[in-house]
């Protein structure tokens, strides 16, 4: 199967993904779920004129004489009387404005001349009403479906009353590790074996996608293993995530078990650096991305790739707007056949500079990296001062 670009790779998925369901599910636990359906008003907000501060209500006519004090009226009151004419009313931030007033005069621009009679001490206030419905009136759209839910949609959607919203359902993501070289990062690794650091990272990245993860451990370097695991995991996932044996090495047995399991792949290969040897395959409604091994691609294709199909699945449009900024230092390479994405750092003076990388098994090296920038297939060299598009990681 031949190589192909990274943007159509990135088309490939994101065509593939598969129309989401939906489901009902307590407010206080939707955060980070997409909305499946618009969420109304049900009453308008604020509900009735209220007061922007602590002052006086009043008619704007009267300004200029002696007033006398009617009530307080605390947030939560109901007032009792209409304002008339030289009449006011103390009033507390939130409260209800009584009718016949048409302002609130701070408390700061008024003098008591004696107890329950004031005088207001300014030139000119404002209205410091908020008027009913001026947030959103009844029946109109609060949110609309396709939000991914944060603390503040979370507010708004009590503030209307909805409590149970429709929300898409998100998919269940395993992931699944190979390599006869590796073991858990609670094992001491002895001889020429390494630990597991692509494992606990997909999960973390799925986890704040919000969709579920299934680690599924590691697998023996045989084909056996390799399909018993495979098979398991498509039972009980909706997307597989296989890191490691997916290149052209002997023990690469990946690409062949998921055609044997009548996964038929989409691509095979990607011209894309780091992360070249990356399939991607389907069968009905299960997906597979088979990821290279080395850490630093993992984490760098699944941020390219399959976290934006995860929120498509989940009914979220993603994008990643890039930062434009100038590099720091001039950035070389050798060859330019595919599209490269190095990592870098912001510097004081808002400028991208190359982080310190040696390759794609260097994980520490995106510890100290804010993003990452495209060198685009036949560049070579992008010179000190250039500007680039950072994407944020």
């Amino acid at each position: 199967m031949e190589m192909i670009s990274f943007e159509e790779a990135v088309n490939v998925i994101l065509s593939s993904a598969p129309q989401p369901s939906e489901e009902e599910v307590p407010l206080q636990e939707s955060a980070g779920r997409v909305l499946a359906r618009d969420v109304r008003a049900d009453m308008s907000m604020p509900p009735f004129n209220k007061s922007a501060m602590d002052g006086f209500a009043c008619r704007r006519e009267d300004l200029g004489r002696e007033l006398e004090v009617t009530e307080t009226i605390k947030a939560g009151d109901m007032p009792r009387e209409r304002i008339g004419s030289g009449q006011c009313a103390r009033i507390m931030t939130g409260a209800m404005v009584p009718e016949g007033a048409d302002c609130v005069v701070m408390v700061e621009y008024v003098k008591e001349l004696s107890p329950g009679r004031i005088v207001f001490t300014g030139s000119k206030t404002a209205d410091n009403i908020a008027i009913k419905g001026e947030d959103i009136k009844e029946g109109d759209v609060a949110l609309k479906k396709g939000v991914l839910i944060k603390p503040q949609h979370i507010a708004v959607m009590a503030s209307v009353g909805c409590v149970t919203p429709s929300v898409y359902k998100n998919p269940r993501v395993a992931v699944l590790n190979t390599g006869d070289e590796i073991v858990e990062p609670s094992t001491r690794p002895e001889g020429t074996c390494i630990r597991n650091s692509n494992g606990p990272q997909l999960v973390a990245q799925i986890m704040i996608t919000g969709a579920v993860p299934d680690y599924m451990g590691i697998v023996a370097d045989t084909p056996g293993a390799t399909d018993k695991a495979l098979k398991a995991a498509l039972d009980s996932s909706d997307i597989l995530l296989i890191t490691g044996g997916v290149s052209a090495g002997d023990f690469d047995y990946v690409p062949s078990i998921i055609k044997k399991n009548g996964i038929e792949p989409e691509f095979e290969k990607v011209a894309v650096k780091p992360g070249r040897p990356t399939v991607f395959g389907r069968k009905g409604n299960a997906f597979v991305f088979g990821l290279p091994g080395n850490p630093v691609s993992s984490y760098i294709i699944f941020e390219l790739m399959v976290k934006p199909f995860i929120y498509k699945w989940m009914g979220y449009s993603y994008t990643s707007p890039p930062i434009r900024m100038p590099m720091a230092a001039g950035y070389k390479r050798k060859k330019s056949d595919r599209i490269a994405w190095v990592p870098v750092f912001f510097n004081e003076r808002n400028e991208a500079v190359p982080v310190d990388y040696h390759g794609s098994a260097h994980i520490h090296a995106l510890c100290y990296a804010d993003g990452i920038i495209p060198v685009h297939k036949g560049v070579n060299e992008i010179k000190k001062g250039e500007m680039v598009d950072v994407r944020q990681i």
